[in-house]
């Protein structure tokens, strides 16, 4: 599995060293950093299609009967941000429509499908569906939400990746662990030319693509082996979920819209008044979110135990949002 790590790894950096040439020079996929929006932090013009490397390199699905299976949603996840990314933008209902188109295709290649959530409750096969379709997608979209930093989504996904390595070598299941390895490999070719420099960006493609992958893995494991609890799941992805989840609660409870961006997510209060840099602001959040992440990977299996270290995650990030927010407020006010 390290050989197949570098060989994602070589085709993601060399893809995107090609892209990041050919960007600059006919300015495609360019991010301007004269746009005046709440989640811009770069002061380059700067190309947004991270994405193009990391789905070349999952090319290498196709030596292994599962992956085969994995290609065909692959592309219609990537396909539904990649245009984004080309400035010519699909309607959000229509980006919904192909991200769960991928998650359901997934789903019927694969079999992933999570019907016990644990603590003894069990859902009938079709709500299974549909509840492992919805979180798919779901998690598809938190990715691209914290897609705010150099490295910051990127280094919560090779976290992640590098749990689901560990149980997925607990079950000796070594075609999931071809998976990982490949979509390891492709994120950290990506994550060593956005880190710390920002020479290229995720893009909707990219962090539409790395969310989906990572989101069916979670759902195979949690829907095939009846060890692994969907609460170590949630508890793994609980710093993108959480952040969806909080912020649309916190929108709408002043009158905006979810949909609508501002600048008072986690990360951009982080970056305000903690890190004051923008690769620092990842290096923060990793580093915060990495205790929980090893505690769930200790006992993926307890329901209970990921309970509780997903309610202590909430509850600091409640503490530690609550405190920069009243500094921000302050500051700006001063």
């Amino acid at each position: 599995m390290i050989l197949t790590f570098f060989y994602a790894f070589a085709i993601s950096f060399v893809s995107l060293l090609v892209v990041i040439h050919y960007a600059h020079k006919h300015t495609f996929f360019i991010d301007c950093h004269k746009e005046d929006k709440p989640q811009k932090f770069h002061a380059d013009a700067t190309p947004r299609a991270g994405g193009i490397g990391i789905v070349s390199a999952l090319s290498m699905l196709v030596f292994i009967p599962f992956g085969v299976k994995l290609i065909p949603s692959i592309i219609l996840a990537f396909a539904s941000g990649i245009f984004e990314d080309f400035h010519n933008s699909l309607s959000p209902r229509l980006r919904l429509s192909m991200q769960i188109l991928a998650a359901s295709v997934a789903v019927w290649l694969t079999n992933s499908v999570v019907t016990y959530l644990g603590l003894g409750i069990s859902l009938p096969y079709t709500a299974g569906v549909v509840f492992s379709i919805f979180a798919i997608v779901g998690m598809v979209n938190a990715i691209n939400i914290i897609d705010g930093f150099n490295g910051l989504a990127s280094g919560v996904i090779l976290m992640i990746l590098a749990s689901f390595a560990v149980v997925s070598f607990q079950h000796e299941n070594n075609d999931l662990l071809y998976v990982i390895s490949v979509t390891a490999g492709a994120t950290f070719g990506f994550f060593v030319l956005v880190f710390p420099k920002g020479k290229i960006f995720l893009g909707d493609g990219g962090a539409y693509l790395l969310g989906f992958v990572v989101a069916l893995i979670g759902i195979f494991l949690a829907g095939t082996y009846e060890k692994v609890s969907p609460w170590y799941i949630l508890s793994i992805f609980i710093y993108p979920v959480w952040e969806v989840l909080f912020s649309i609660v916190r929108k709408k409870s002043i009158g905006l819209s979810p949909m609508q961006p501002d600048n008072y997510h986690m990360h951009m209060l982080v970056h305000r008044q903690l890190a004051k840099s923008n690769p620092h602001t990842a290096v923060i959040i990793m580093l915060l979110c990495l205790p929980f992440m090893l505690l769930s990977t200790y006992f993926p299996h307890s329901s209970i135990y990921n309970i509780i270290v997903v309610v202590l995650f909430v509850c600091g990030y409640l503490l530690l949002y609550r405190y920069l927010y009243r500094k921000d407020v302050a500051m700006k006010s001063s």
